[in-house]
């Protein structure tokens, strides 16, 4: 399992040298990284690409089905609102994360968006994981852009 997230460990860094901010994730479909992705909003101009919503759109282009009912989430940050709402909007099985992000996040932080009464799945989730990691590789990104 941790694995799984020292690949997406290893997309926040390539995300920081893009000059994004550093979060990763990875797909696991039965076992097998089926889609990884750093965050590219920057890049591409786009305030929807954070790096689960394009794990996500991959996995569901490779497997033909908007359900991954079958597959894992590691990804190194606490999930957005957004991304919660795709999470759960794409009946993921399981949701590991890294660190927890009291500003922005919403599983253990904010919204709570999976004990929200209008969610329609809730993964399990495991919070975390490599978390010491991921919280300094944010620390060190911002701490550098100020």
């Amino acid at each position: 399992m941790t694995g799984f997230m020292d690949i997406a460990l290893k997309e926040a860094r390539l995300a920081a040298e893009r000059d994004e901010v550093p979060v990763g994730a990875v797909l696991v479909h039965k076992g097998e990284v089926i889609a990884k992705a750093g965050n590219r909003t920057r890049k591409g101009n786009d305030p929807t690409a954070h790096a689960e919503i394009l794990v996500i759109r991959e996995a569901c282009r490779l497997l033909a089905s908007e359900r991954l009912t079958e597959c894992d989430l590691y990804v190194t940050l606490e999930p957005c609102p957004m991304c919660a709402a795709a999470i759960s909007f794409a009946r993921i099985r399981r949701l590991y994360f890294g660190a927890e992000d009291p500003k922005g996040g919403a599983v253990d932080s904010g919204v709570r968006y999976f004990s929200s009464a209008t969610c329609h799945h809730i993964p399990e989730i495991y919070s975390g994981m490599a978390g010491d990691e991921a919280g300094d590789l944010l620390r060190r990104f911002f701490n550098a852009k100020r």
